[in-house]
């Protein structure tokens, strides 16, 4: 009799999840391997740019999915949950520290934070737009930095970034359009060098 072994990569998120709760680890390694380096990146732009601190509060997220794995709503999706988790996680640690400075958002490995069309002025350049949209993104407000990165650099939905925080659809949209309307406002000398 032949053996078939199951392709954990064709299965979505929620299935594997519902395999783990039945004891399958190979389906948790799959959950590990596709959101490890995904969650090291939003850790370390949450928690001041500290790669040590990220891979430590990484590891502490995947050991509480371990030894509670029934936490998880199947009514909700994974990846959304798995934020939620991650960021009451920051939220956990921002009070611990007990200082409210800016979280240090650096744009993510590999990320272009430009618009779909390219500079063109030899005088402004991809890396003095992304060194100023920084800058700017750490004087926004933690709620609406949140949910700007959550929607341009974690590609979240604006029902998942709802979801993932806690608020309603409504509210994301006012939030994100206060903070592209004010990072566009701060960045109109870059507009004037786009096409």
């Amino acid at each position: 009799m032949r053996l078939f072994k199951k392709d954990y990569s064709t299965y979505n998120d929620e299935d594997l999840m519902r395999f783990f709760l039945k004891g399958d680890e190979k389906a948790f390694e799959q959950i590990y391997d596709r959101y490890e380096a995904f969650m090291v990146n939003f850790f370390y732009r949450k928690l001041w740019s500290d790669r040590i601190k990220a891979e430590d509060f990484t590891h502490d997220l995947f050991t509480k999915i371990i030894d509670k794995p029934e936490s998880f709503d199947p009514n909700r999706t994974f990846k959304t949950w798995l934020f939620s988790v991650a960021n009451n996680m920051c939220k956990n640690e921002y009070k611990k520290q007990e200082i409210r400075k800016p979280t240090g958002y650096d744009l993510p490995e590999g990320v272009d934070a430009k618009d779909h069309n390219q500079l063109q002025d030899v005088g402004v350049d991809a890396s003095n737009f992304n060194e100023q949209l920084k800058i700017e993104l750490n004087k926004l407000g933690e709620k609406h930095r949140e949910v700007f990165m959550l929607r341009h650099f974690e590609g979240l939905s604006l029902n998942e970034i709802g979801e993932a925080l806690g608020i309603n659809t409504g509210t994301v949209k006012s939030r994100l359009h206060l903070a592209t309307k004010t990072l566009a406002d701060k960045l109109e000398v870059f507009r004037k060098t786009m096409i």
